[in-house]
């Protein structure tokens, strides 16, 4: 019987604890609650100042400005204008290297041609003036002085080499009527033929062109329509010993054929 008042003072001291147990909770439940709402208030607050940020951004210029942009464009187009004119330079400096190979007088290389002025008229014309044009590129010219031109008969105007390829050839000559008996009305009359021929060079092979002035028509042909020019083709296999042949021939004559 002495033993029960101490369980039940044991279970009042527990009971009066455990109330003040519970007791104290509660404001710390309060106090939490409360801090709720100034959790809410200091979402806000942060958000609001980095608002700023992006509207001042802009305010900082880039280092270049669009006319700067312009300058570096427009250099880099200068530079790239410069660049191709040097290529074209250069392109056309190859160029005329391999013309100058192929078309000068180095023995082997490309096609040959000879041309060739021949007179055949006959005692009725004195030639008085002549003059040969290889495409478009005067070759020979000359003008009867004493009757040297008359009575040059045959003469190599032209020995060099030639791209392959059509090339086309051009004839002036003046005759001056020598004219006797019947035809003593021409006598002092000149006549002038024009006339031109289109060849084909082909590669490693030599053409000659003889440029025949004749006669054409027969005795009851008139005087004046008699003038004429033909074309006479000879083509060979170009050899290194035929062309060094030709080389040799064409720098022996005074001057060079052509040059005259």
């Amino acid at each position: 019987m002495a033993k029960v008042p101490e369980v039940s003072r044991w279970a009042t001291l527990c009971a009066l604890l455990g109330g003040l147990l519970l007791a104290g909770g509660a404001p710390a439940q309060e106090e939490g609650a409360g801090a709720e709402p100034a959790a809410d208030d200091g979402a806000v607050a942060p958000a609001e100042a980095p608002a700023e940020a992006p509207a001042e951004a802009p305010a900082e210029a880039p280092p270049g400005t669009a006319d700067d942009a312009y300058d570096l464009k427009l250099r880099g187009l200068e530079e790239r204008v410069n660049e191709l004119k040097e290529k074209i330079f250069r392109t056309k400096a190859r160029i005329m290297q391999l013309q100058e190979t192929v078309v000068n007088k180095s023995i082997g290389a490309g096609t040959r041609a000879v041309l060739v002025h021949v007179n055949e008229m006959g005692g009725a014309f004195k030639l008085v003036s002549v003059q040969y044009a290889l495409d478009t590129q005067p070759v020979f010219k000359k003008v009867d002085v004493d009757g040297d031109l008359d009575g040059l008969k045959e003469k190599e105007i032209f020995n060099s080499n030639l791209v392959p390829g059509n090339h086309n050839i051009a004839v002036q000559m003046v005759f001056q009527g020598q004219g006797f008996g019947f035809f003593s009305y021409v006598k002092g009359y000149k006549f002038k033929v024009t006339s031109s021929y289109t060849f084909s060079a082909e590669e490693g092979k030599i053409i000659t062109l003889r440029v025949v002035a004749f006669e054409r028509g027969g005795i009851t042909t008139k005087l004046e329509e008699r003038p004429a020019v033909r074309y006479d083709i000879q083509i060979e296999k170009l050899t290194p010993e035929r062309a060094k042949t030709l080389q040799e021939k064409a720098e022996e004559q005074p001057g060079g054929a052509g040059k005259e």
